[in-house]
């Protein structure tokens, strides 16, 4: 039998990839539409440098794809059916190659790429790729099928601990092991949520960047419309290394998207569990972030992201209802709004920043940009409008509450404005 037939007869994707790879002489990697790995002949070792970064990463790199759009080919091979020669790229280590889009049932499934070097592929190999490509369209739907369906057993059972729709531990450790699903054993839950609805493009591009970052990122991730659900890996024996992992991924998410684009994102993290009975309530404290920040709209890094450290923002949705329900304003505050009104001063952040630096004054006159003399002379003029006593830890504790409030929720400041008014 001709190893062209036994191609065609292959069901077995990484077989037919072997038997392409020992016909033509040559290293052969299959990948599917979005450049992901699928298969490798692994009797070759002549791999260049770009395909060596496919197989060890299980995806083309994002730069590579970058460049072939910029160069029309990822553009020729959705258009045309026939092989297509790529001249190599010689600064990013791209050896010449063959590339062929693989169909089925009219659809781009993949792609076939054999690596040329210095020996081009002969006429007649280049129309047997041909001619066993539309075999390979149907191998790489199969294997997208059974991904597809697995992929969804894994997100029904990710969704199912979110939602503590199961019995035991030890029951859905099973289920996800049946599913090759991987459950840790020391876990966090992080969760990007975009500001405006009509920025919800921006989880799509997080959700493909994923694979791309320099770390090897230990996660499952669930996505809603508006939300990226990730649930971070940590080492089993080292506390807080979830936590640590959380942090990594998110300053890799600025450095990549850019300021405008990271604070598109409202992002919270819930504390770091062992047992995944507590993988719900990681989940439910990383919302309690988003919702706090959605409330107050902090100015960027102000906020903290992590549960355990959100402290007294806890409570300032309580406090706004509380006092607005009741008319209750603070005196001295409002003494200084006033001053701040009729002076042009501005001793209302100033005592924000400084309750904040824990009554620091270095670190104070720093944030403002001011001269500590300057700094001085404001906490000067503080004391003498107000009753505040900076000894005493009770009346600092709410002052900065509710400064938080004046400062960040425009409505609870126009009260206090509309209050002056009124006396």
């Amino acid at each position: 039998m001709e190893i062209k037939d036994l191609i065609l007869q292959a069901e077995d994707i990484h077989k037919a990839t072997e038997l392409i790879s020992s016909n033509l002489g040559k290293p052969v990697i299959i990948e599917n539409k979005n450049f992901e790995l699928i298969s490798y002949s692994s009797s070759f070792e002549e791999f260049d440098q770009t395909q060596q970064k496919t197989i060890l990463s299980k995806k083309c790199p994002i730069f590579i794809i970058d460049r072939l759009k910029k160069e029309g080919i990822v553009q020729k091979l959705e258009k045309y059916t026939d092989p297509i020669r790529v001249h190599p790229i010689e600064e990013i280590g791209f050896h010449q190659r063959i590339v062929i889009a693989a169909k089925h049932l009219g659809h781009t499934m993949g792609y076939i790429w054999v690596q040329e070097s210095d020996q081009l592929l002969e006429k007649e190999e280049l129309t047997f790729l041909e001619e066993i490509t539309p075999h390979l369209g149907k191998l790489i739907y199969d294997v997208y099928a059974r991904t597809s369906a697995q992929d969804g057993q894994k997100e029904e059972i990710l969704w199912k601990l979110l939602h503590h729709e199961y019995g035991s531990e030890s029951q859905i450790r099973h289920e996800a092991s049946l599913a090759k699903l991987p459950l840790p054993d020391r876990f966090s839950v992080a969760v990007f949520s975009v500001t405006d609805p009509s920025n919800k493009y921006l989880l799509d591009y997080l959700e493909e960047s994923i694979s791309s970052f320099s770390n090897s990122l230990p996660m499952n991730y669930l996505k809603t419309e508006f939300q990226l659900i990730l649930l971070l890996h940590g080492k089993a024996k080292e506390e807080f290394s979830s936590r640590d992992l959380s942090r990594d991924f998110i300053q890799e998410v600025k450095e990549k998207f850019g300021e405008e684009k990271f604070y598109s994102f409202f992002i919270g993290i819930g504390k770091e569990y062992t047992s995944l009975y507590y993988l719900r309530k990681s989940f439910l404290e990383a919302l309690e972030v988003i919702e706090t920040a959605n409330f107050i709209t902090p100015r960027p890094e102000t906020m903290p992201r992590e549960f355990a450290k959100l402290g007294i923002y806890r409570y300032v949705a309580a406090l706004y209802e509380k006092n607005s329900s009741e008319d209750y304003y603070s005196e001295d505050l409002m003494r200084l709004i006033a001053n701040d009104i009729k002076k042009q001063t501005n001793l209302l952040q100033t005592l924000e920043v400084y309750l904040a630096n824990n009554g620091k004054g270095k670190l104070t006159a720093n944030a403002l940009f001011i001269h500590p003399n300057t700094l001085n002379y404001r906490i000067k003029q503080i004391q003498e409008l107000t009753n505040i006593d900076f000894n005493d830890f009770n009346m600092k504790s709410y002052l900065y509450t509710e400064l938080l409030l004046l400062n960040n929720v425009n409505s609870y400041y126009q009260r206090y404005i509309e209050a002056l008014k009124v006396n």
